[in-house]
């Protein structure tokens, strides 16, 4: 039996740069108050900050290889973006884009998914993977949309995410000859923005109706294909709920220093600090265990149990810190205005995304052999 690769969780420099980029220009655009102005209005999504994130930052093809138009990088440094936008909870499509459907179409090879893929890259389409936000990895082929001999498209599939802001739709199908992955642009879809928990990353139904699509793989391939995005999205996504811990963390230390009671600092009070330093050791086990998971898909080494072992831990992990930080900041972290309700919605939706934790403990199970 051979060993597995020692795993690298620390940050290389060129990962930290990247990093302090995505803060900056986050920082920038995303603020707060930004974000609180922007869930009122009828347009959620910041698409200009999408646009200068995914196209001028480069962040749209860090996973696409340098031949297909990308930048040959890997999961770990799109796991750095994932950790920023988590912090901030800015509303742009980069699950769906750059993540799932970006991981579906390198999953799929073939002259069309290169052609996509150089788009995607380049932050000239927007895309997005028509499945159920609620999808988990090892979930069987979708049924709900079927393909003719021609290769038109039928049928309907409930709430994908950052669907009401793609250009490009790959989509799952059962066809004449098996399962298939098709490419079809939104333009031919209706497509429905759903009333979303998560203020900032909206979910919509999509239904077609003998809309024209072209064929990305068939058969086992795309079984596969779909199987690896799944897979990929859901390790990534224990990055982003990893960098919302974190906001939960550093704001709630800051508030509390500065919170005043009886002559004295609140987040003086021993029991106070005693919640804070638990909170820090999961940031610190949530850390570890995102980073494991995105230096797996990386390496491609044990990345089923790695992925697994991340939602399942860090998942309720991210819940329970905007909980705590929405506690801890007493009244004003209850209200409309202050930003940790976005934060909570965010968590909560990320855990029921991909698969819930719960899924991902039976799914463990069965990978290590562990008894019903």
């Amino acid at each position: 039996m051979s060993e597995l690769p020692t795993p690298d969780l620390l940050y290389s420099d060129v990962e930290e740069d990247l990093r302090a980029s995505v803060r900056d220009l986050l920082t920038d655009r995303a603020s707060p108050a930004a974000l609180l102005a922007r869930v009122e209005t009828s347009e959620p999504y910041d698409l200009k900050l999408w646009r200068t994130l995914a196209a001028d930052l480069g962040a749209a093809g860090l996973m696409v290889p340098e031949d297909l138009g990308g930048h040959g990088a890997s999961a770990r440094e799109t796991a750095v973006v994932l950790e920023e936008l988590g912090r901030s909870v800015a509303p742009v499509p980069f699950l769906g884009s750059a993540v799932l459907a970006t991981s579906a179409l390198l999953a799929a090879g073939g002259s069309v998914a290169a052609e996509l893929l150089g788009l995607l890259a380049a932050g000239e389409l927007t895309g997005a993977l028509a499945v159920p936000l609620s999808t988990a990895p090892g979930a069987a082929f979708p049924a709900s949309v079927t393909a003719d001999a021609s290769g038109s498209l039928s049928g309907r599939v409930g709430t994908v995410a950052d669907a009401s802001v793609a250009e490009l739709l790959v989509v799952p199908a059962t066809g004449p000859d098996g399962p298939g992955l098709y490419a079809v642009e939104a333009s031919a879809a209706q497509v429905t923005e759903l009333v979303s928990l998560d203020l900032t990353r909206r979910v919509a139904d999509v239904s077609l109706d003998g809309a024209t699509a072209r064929l990305v793989v068939s058969g086992a391939a795309a079984e596969a294909a779909l199987a690896s995005a799944l897979t990929t999205a859901a390790g990534l996504l224990a990055s982003e709920q990893t960098g919302i811990t974190e906001w939960a963390l550093t704001t709630t230390v800051t508030y509390l220093k500065g919170r005043y009671q009886f002559g004295r600092p609140v987040g003086g009070f021993q029991s106070l600090k005693h919640r804070l330093a638990n909170l820090y050791t999961d940031l610190v086990n949530a850390r570890a265990t995102a980073r494991y998971a995105a230096d797996a898909l990386a390496g491609g080494f044990d990345v089923d149990i790695a992925v697994g072992v991340a939602q399942a831990r860090v998942a309720p992990i991210a819940v329970h810190a905007v909980e705590e930080a929405i506690q801890l900041h007493g009244g004003i972290g209850m209200t409309w205005e202050h930003p940790a309700h976005l934060f909570l919605k965010r968590a909560k939706s990320d855990e029921l995304a991909l698969g819930t934790p719960g899924r991902h403990r039976a799914r463990l199970a069965d990978l290590v052999d562990l008894p019903a």
